[in-house]
C-alpha cells in the first residue's frame, strides 16, 4: 500500500509538470469522474459482494454461479446505459457549461471519449472485484493496485518525452490501463474460482437478477450522488474560476484518494464478516463489527492525515515544486471531509447488509447533492473558492448524523452507545494526538527536518492515544487479528515458533 501511494503521488508530480496547470486542470475537470468512480465502484462491488459472501457462507455453489452471472449481465447493462448517458449529455456541457479555452476544446472532447471507455470497463469489472473481496484475496487486490500504480508511473515518465499532444496521450494510456486491469482480474478469477466463469445463459435466474437489480440500483443511485457532488463541485469551481482552480481541486482529490486507500483496504477485510454475521442472524456481532470498522478506519486515516495536514505546505512544495493556488487549503478540507465520513463508514456496511436501503439512499443522496446549490450561492456571493469545501464538511457531518439515525431505525443500533463508544472514543484521542503533533510548529522553522520530526511525533502520539484512550481490549484483539490476516495473504509467510 505504501508503495502504491508513493508511486501515485510521484506520478501526479510528473504529470502536472508535463501537462502544466491549465491542461492538468482540463484533464481533472473532464475525466475527474474516473477518480470519483472509485466511490461508485466500491458501492456496486458491495452490492454483489453481499450476495456472494452470503452464499459462500451457505456453501451453495449453484447460487454463487447465479449471483456472479447475474452480476455480469447487470453491470454490462449498467455500463452501456452510462455510455449512452455520458455520450448523449456530454456535448451540452462542452458547449454550454464548461469553461475551457477554445484552442483546447477539441482535445477536451477526445479526453471525454477516453473517459467514457474507462467508465465502461470499470463498471463491468465489478463482479470480479466483488469476487476477490468476498474471497478476501487481499494479495491479488494489492498486486493489481501496485501494477496500476507502476503503469501510471510509466505513463507519467513517457509524457516527459513524447512529441504528441501530451493530454491526448495521457487520456488514451490511462484508459488502456483500465482495460488491462479488467483482463487480469477476469483471467485470474476464471482460473481460481469456479463460480467466476461467465455462463450467463446457463445460470440466468430472473428472480435473482430482479432482486440484485433493485438492490444494486439503489446502491448505484447513492454512489452516483457522491460522484455528482464531487464532479459538480469541480464544474462549479470551473465556471467561477477557470481550469487552473481545477488543477488544485484535482490534486487535493489525489492526495485524499491515497490517504483513504489504507482505510478502504482495511475495511475490505471487515466487510465480508459484517455481511456474513447479518446473514447468519447474529445482529449483535454485526453491529459490534460495524462500530469497530468505523473506529479502525477513522484511526487509520488519522494516522496518515495528521502529519500531512500539519505540514501540507512543505509536502506540496517538495512533491510538486510548482503548487497551484488554493491547493493547500483544498487538500486540508477534503481530508477533513473524509475523516468525518469515516466515523460512520462501518454503519454504511451494516445498513447495506440489512438490505432495506431505498429510503436511506434517497435521504443521503439528497443531503450530498445539497452541496451543489449551497456552493453555487456561496461563490455567487463572492466568497473564496475554499468556501465550497467548508460547506462540504458541515453537510458531511449532517449526513453522518442521519446515518446513525438510519442505523438505529433499520438495525436497532443504540445511539447513546454508538456516540459514547464509537464517536467519543475516536475523536478525543485523535484530537489529543493532533494537539501534540502541533508542538514542533512552535519550536522549529519550516522545512524538511521539521517535517520528519512532525511525522515521528505524530506517529508516537496517535499510537499511544489510540492504544490507551481509543481501543477496548476486544478491539485491540480484533485489530491484531486483522493485521495477522492481512500478513497471511502475503506471498512470504512468517512462521512463529511456539515454546514447547
Amino acid at each position: 500500500m505504501l508503495i502504491t501511494m508513493f508511486i501515485a503521488l510521484y506520478s501526479t508530480r510528473l504529470v502536472l509538470n508535463a501537462l502544466g496547470a491549465a491542461d492538468y486542470g482540463i484533464f481533472t475537470l473532464v475525466s475527474g469522474v474516473i477518480v470519483m468512480l472509485s466511490f461508485l465502484n466500491v458501492a456496486m462491488t458491495i452490492s454483489t459482494q453481499r450476495y456472494l459472501s452470503y452464499y459462500i457462507g451457505v456453501g451453495d455453489e449453484g447460487k454463487l454461479r447465479q449471483v456472479f452471472n447475474s452480476s455480469v449481465l447487470l453491470h454490462t447493462m449498467m455500463g452501456l446505459a452510462l455510455v449512452v448517458i455520458f455520450e448523449g449529455g456530454g456535448l451540452y456541457f462542452f458547449e454550454r457549461v464548461l469553461n475551457i479555452p477554445p484552442d483546447r476544446l477539441g482535445t477536451a472532447r477526445i479526453i471525454f471519449h477516453f473517459t467514457v471507455i474507462s467508465t465502461f470497463f470499470t463498471i463491468i469489472s465489478v463482479p470480479y472485484d466483488a469476487t476477490l473481496n468476498a474471497r478476501e484475496n487481499m494479495f491479488l487486490i494489492a498486486g493489481i493496485g501496485i501494477w496500476e500504480g507502476v503503469a501510471k508511473l510509466g505513463v507519467a515518465i513517457y509524457l516527459q518525452y513524447t512529441g504528441y499532444d501530451k493530454l491526448i496521450v495521457y487520456g488514451a494510456l490511462i484508459a488502456a490501463i483500465t482495460v488491462i486491469s479488467l483482463i487480469i482480474k477476469r483471467t485470474f478469477c476464471s482460473i481460481k474460482y469456479k463460480e467466476s466463469k461467465v455462463q450467463v445463459r446457463k445460470y440466468f435466474n430472473k428472480d435473482m437478477l430482479k432482486e440484485m437489480f433493485s438492490y444494486a440500483g439503489w446502491n448505484m443511485f447513492g454512489a452516483g450522488s457522491v460522484v455528482a457532488r464531487n464532479q459538480g463541485l469541480a464544474m462549479i469551481l470551473n465556471v467561477f474560476f477557470g481550469t487552473v482552480i481545477n488543477a488544485a481541486y484535482g490534486i487535493a482529490n489525489q492526495v485524499n484518494a491515497q490517504l483513504t486507500y489504507f482505510s478502504v483496504t482495511m475495511l475490505q477485510s471487515l466487510n465480508p464478516q459484517i455481511i456474513k454475521s447479518e446473514g447468519s442472524g447474529d445482529r449483535p456481532r454485526m453491529l459490534k463489527l460495524a462500530m469497530i470498522a468505523s473506529k479502525f478506519s477513522f484511526f487509520l486515516l488519522s494516522f496518515f492525515s495528521i502529519p500531512v495536514i500539519i505540514e501540507m505546505p512543505v509536502i506540496l512544495k517538495f512533491w510538486l515544486k510548482n503548487v497551484p493556488d488554493h491547493t493547500i487549503i483544498f487538500c486540508r478540507l477534503i481530508i477533513v471531509v473524509s475523516l468525518v465520513n469515516q466515523l460512520t463508514v462501518g454503519l454504511q456496511v451494516a445498513i447495506q447488509s440489512v438490505g432495506r436501503i431505498k429510503v436511506y439512499q434517497m435521504v443521503v443522496s439528497a443531503l450530498l447533492m445539497l452541496n451543489l446549490p449551497v456552493s453555487y450561492f456561496l461563490l455567487k456571493a463572492g466568497l473564496a473558492p475554499h468556501a465550497v469545501l467548508v460547506s462540504a464538511v458541515i453537510i458531511e457531518a449532517l449526513t453522518c448524523s442521519y446515518r446513525v439515525l438510519a442505523a438505529h431505525r433499520l438495525t436497532g443500533l443504540s445511539i447513546p452507545e454508538y456516540l459514547r463508544k464509537g464517536v467519543l472514543t475516536s475523536v478525543f484521542p485523535v484530537a489529543l494526538a493532533f494537539s501534540v503533533a502541533l508542538l514542533p510548529q512552535l519550536v522549529m522553522p519550516a522545512g524538511f527536518v521539521r517535517l520528519l520530526f512532525t511525522g515521528c511525533v505524530s506517529t508516537a502520539a496517535v499510537c499511544l492515544c489510540v492504544r490507551f484512550l481509543g481501543l477496548s481490549a476486544y478491539e485491540q484483539e480484533k485489530l491484531a487479528g486483522i493485521i495477522m490476516k492481512l500478513l497471511s495473504k502475503l506471498p512470504i509467510r512468517f512462521s512463529v515458533a511456539k515454546a514447547n
